[in-house]
């Protein structure tokens, strides 16, 4: 199997005893035996609950370590998904790219992009808007992390986009059989959102002008206008092709930028109203002026003040402690 594949010996052998194997080539082995994948696959818990949780204390809504996938945990930035999902929603989709500091949310809103329209209504707040598609069941989303050594592989990344678009996955998966396979078969509107860019641009040479020119032809000439791109990055397309050597036209592509700034006073209030133990005003006050409303800030101080309250604490030692675990991220408070 092991040869047939070209996956190495010990991967095959950790795949036949239940031990972890990367998705390609869980996805690839599963195939070689006939089986499908995703009835033999060991589901790991969800990080984030999926379903409301009793706001008992136990469960703290405030989320510092990790970026933001169950829309529930997902506050503000209305302007800027009104203008994204209206690029989406109307035929052709257009590019677009959301532009910010590290850390000041980039990777939440892609994931808040693809999870909103689908996600239950007993799974969000109450009056959380989510009727941003017409259509929401039609779309497909392909969220891909160039982080990911797996999606630094030319040939693995255009699995995974196949994989994910349920489409047959020619041998070998290069480009030009991945252009005939996409053109031939993308008949309902897709969005890739790449989050990382920076990464793959400055890191992965086999990601190369070739590679981006034929990911903007696709979506410029090929797929009948239903597939876009949404990329994160914390400078224009054009500045980071620029600035990593590289000349692809698919970097001009997108023609709305989103730029992430501070949350408004009343996004960064619905946040802090969410914690299950109310604050005092004087404490509302001074999270708002100290986080500047980023919301990685409000994140971290409502955190430290929730954590407080549940000790049954009635010193202020929270907000020394706070502005401590602030100081790695103080960048976001610089104009």
């Amino acid at each position: 199997m092991a040869d047939d594949t070209e996956i190495s010996l010990s991967t095959v052998k950790s795949f036949l005893t239940g031990k972890p194997v990367d998705y390609l080539n869980f996805v690839e082995l599963s195939k070689k035996l006939g089986l499908d994948w995703q009835d033999i696959a060991y589901k790991e818990p969800q990080t984030q609950p999926s379903k409301p949780q009793p706001t008992n204390g136990e469960a703290s809504p405030f989320i510092t370590g990790a970026p933001i996938t169950q829309p529930r945990y997902f506050f503000g930035r209305d302007k800027e998904l009104k203008r994204l999902f209206n690029l989406l929603k109307r035929h052709p989709l257009q590019n677009a790219a959301i532009i910010g500091k590290k850390r000041s949310g980039k990777t939440s809103l892609l994931h808040y992009l693809k999870n909103i329209t689908t996600t239950p209504a007993e799974q969000l707040r109450p009056e959380q808007k989510s009727d941003w598609l017409p259509y929401p069941e039609n779309y497909c989303w392909i969220f891909v992390d160039l982080q990911d050594a797996r999606m630094q592989s030319r040939e693995k990344l255009l699995k995974y986009i196949l994989e994910s678009l349920k489409m047959q996955v020619p041998t070998p998966c290069d480009l030009d059989r991945f252009m005939q396979v996409v053109s031939d078969n993308l008949h309902s509107p897709t969005v890739i959102l790449l989050d990382e860019i920076s990464v793959g641009l400055e890191r992965c040479p086999e990601l190369d002008d070739g590679f981006w020119e034929c990911l903007r032809s696709l979506a410029t000439n090929h797929t009948a206008g239903n597939l876009a791109f949404v990329l994160a990055t914390p400078e224009s397309p054009m500045e980071m092709a620029h600035n990593t050597g590289h000349s692809s036209p698919f970097f001009n592509i997108f023609g709305y930028t989103a730029y992430l700034g501070a949350l408004t006073e009343k996004e960064a209030r619905e946040l802090i109203a969410s914690s299950p133990i109310p604050f005092t005003n004087e404490d509302v006050e001074w999270i708002l002026r100290k986080s500047c409303c980023w919301p990685l800030l409000l994140q971290i101080l409502c955190r430290e003040r929730l954590f407080n309250l549940e000790e049954g604490e009635n010193d202020d030692n929270w907000r020394e402690e706070g502005l401590r675990q602030m100081k790695p991220f103080t960048h976001l408070l610089d104009s």
